[in-house]
């Protein structure tokens, strides 16, 4: 079977914000299905599902409470069945997400563990004795604010939450929880589902000498952040060299359902490449991962080229997953904004930019659409993150406000109720059915460089060398033969000019290319202009000094 996910596209569903079929505000399964043909027409590979599994929500289902059970508020098993089924009609995969770093305080196995220090479950998840003035074992902070450590005062012993408190760790070092985790993607796999996308995966395990995080010696001191998470090193507290193996258990599992995959989120601001090539390369780990290198402010040149070479010059069997949004961070039209005149472009650009990048992608949700990230007010809030570090981090519901599907005011046929998060004017005006019946549109853009792609088996599987050109503009050859492509783009707001030599006469530029003049040796490049020009082996040839 061939690797469809090397070089393949996901879309990520946020359920929640997809598509609502019973008018209780909050999209779910049924409203999901209704949607396929609208994912289906982008021409993707893959839906990644966020968790829709069991839950009382505190983190938007990325606390569990049962990893077997479709959450009500989604559906039920059986409309997770029919989703599956629909999908692969469509020729779509499903992988989903499964969070197993940690549990809500809710799961059965927790309520167990917490209860003595000598019940069948009490190593299951992270425990530690007080110091002797009764502080918590160590420094470590939580992601979401305080100490990781959280006081039971059954078993007289702190619990590590690398999230909220109501989050518990699992204890990955006690291998009846790993067995208990593997049996639980057994479920799915053995339900059809196609692979996982593994939340926070460089969190499974910790440091059994519980050692105290050093100091970042790069972070200035002062107001900079309004999360003291930022100010350390994480070298015990996560990412510890234990979690190879673990992630070999998990291979061998998927290796038993033929076409499946993985795709792990590395979470660690030091050394996110250096993980994401380790943890994808051998054949033996996971089959993808992805960081948030690109998920930050930065767009220049240097980084998107640094990023790359990084990667697989550290894992060259190795393999990554890049994205641009999420639902963790805010919408790069809306982030890279100081570095464009319009948003159009910079959407299409982008788009060009992530899909010509030597990897599989990640898509997500609205992004077709080229969606803004959403202005919300305090009291609009759900994210526990952005309540509780506002308004200097307003968390991450700006990312996750509801689709908007028709055109008008809203909720935009997202659902007949009040949307779980209010749809505002600016993403209202950009609904899928505006956007239906603009050639021009964003969503008609998408549909287009992604039928492109798949006609252009080097922007998915070719080799991609580097070539030495100033900034604000990257320049790169992805493949090596009859197939090989240039790739241009100006990563600002300013035009740029080129000089391109090597080219013979009569070469044009790809028909998806934007804001770009090629002619006399030059390209003359508007604002987020770049270009895609075939080449034939002589042209490639002629490419010999690249970096």
């Amino acid at each position: 079977m061939t690797e469809w996910w090397r070089g393949g596209v996901i879309y990520q569903v946020y359920p929640r914000s997809f598509q609502d079929s019973n008018g209780d505000g909050v999209g779910d399964l049924p409203g999901i299905i209704d949607r396929l043909d609208h994912i289906a027409s982008l021409g993707v590979d893959c839906i990644w599902l966020s968790p829709i599994t069991k839950s009382p929500q505190a983190d938007m289902g990325y606390d569990v409470s049962d990893y077997c059970e479709i959450d009500p508020l989604f559906g039920s098993l059986e409309d997770f069945d029919t989703l599956v089924q629909k999908a692969h009609h469509l020729g779509i995969k499903i992988i989903m997400d499964q969070v197993v770093s940690h549990t809500s305080d809710h799961h059965a196995w927790f309520k167990e563990s917490r209860l003595s220090r000598t019940n069948a479950r009490a190593d299951w998840y992270v425990w530690a004795d007080p110091l002797p003035d009764g502080s918590p074992p160590n420094n470590w902070p939580a992601v979401f604010g305080g100490s990781v450590w959280e006081w039971n005062g059954t078993r007289g012993q702190y619990y590590l939450h690398n999230f909220l408190i109501s989050q518990p760790d699992l204890n990955f070092h006690n291998l009846a929880v790993q067995d208990a985790v593997l049996d639980v993607m057994r479920f799915w796999l053995e339900r059809g589902v196609d692979g996982f996308r593994l939340d926070t995966v460089n969190y499974y395990f910790h440091d059994q000498q519980l050692r105290s995080n050093p100091a970042d010696p790069d972070v200035k001191q002062g107001p900079h952040s309004p999360n003291p998470y930022e100010r350390q090193i994480h070298q015990y507290s996560k990412s510890q060299p234990e979690n190879l193996d673990f992630l070999r258990r998990v291979r061998a599992l998927l290796n038993e359902f033929p076409g499946t995959t993985s795709v792990g989120e590395v979470g660690d601001s030091h050394k996110s490449v250096q993980l994401m090539a380790e943890y994808t390369s051998g054949g033996d780990t996971l089959h993808m991962c992805y960081g948030f290198d690109f998920l930050g402010p930065e767009f220049t040149a240097d980084h998107f080229r640094s990023r790359v070479q990084k990667f697989f010059r550290a894992g060259p069997d190795g393999w990554p997953c890049w994205s641009f949004s999420n639902h963790d961070v805010p919408r790069h039209v809306s982030r890279w904004a100081p570095f464009s005149r319009d948003p159009g472009a910079l959407a299409d650009q982008t788009a060009a930019l992530v899909l010509s990048l030597r990897g599989s992608v990640c898509l997500y949700q609205g992004e077709e659409l080229g969606l803004p990230e959403t202005e919300l007010l305090f009291e609009e809030l759900t994210d526990p993150r952005g309540i509780r570090f506002w308004p200097e981090d307003k968390g991450r519901d700006g990312c996750r406000t509801p689709m908007p599907w028709d055109q008008g005011a809203s909720p935009n046929g997202f659902t007949t109720g009040k949307p779980w998060l209010p749809l505002k004017p600016a993403q209202s005006a950009l609904s899928v059915a505006a956007q239906e019946a603009d050639s021009a549109s964003t969503l008609a853009f998408y549909r287009t460089i992604l039928a492109w792609r798949k006609a252009h088996p080097a922007l998915a599987l070719g080799d991609m060398r580097f070539f030495d050109v100033a900034e604000p503009l990257l320049a790169f050859r992805r493949g090596t033969d009859a197939a090989a492509m240039l790739c241009v783009f100006n990563l600002s707001a300013d035009e740029q000019a080129l000089v391109v030599t090597g080219l013979h006469e009569g070469t044009v530029l790809e028909p998806v290319s934007e804001r770009v003049v090629l002619g006399d040796g030059m390209l003359q490049l508007g604002a987020n202009g770049y270009a895609f020009i075939a080449l034939d082996p002589s042209s490639a040839a002629a490419f010999s000094d690249l970096a």
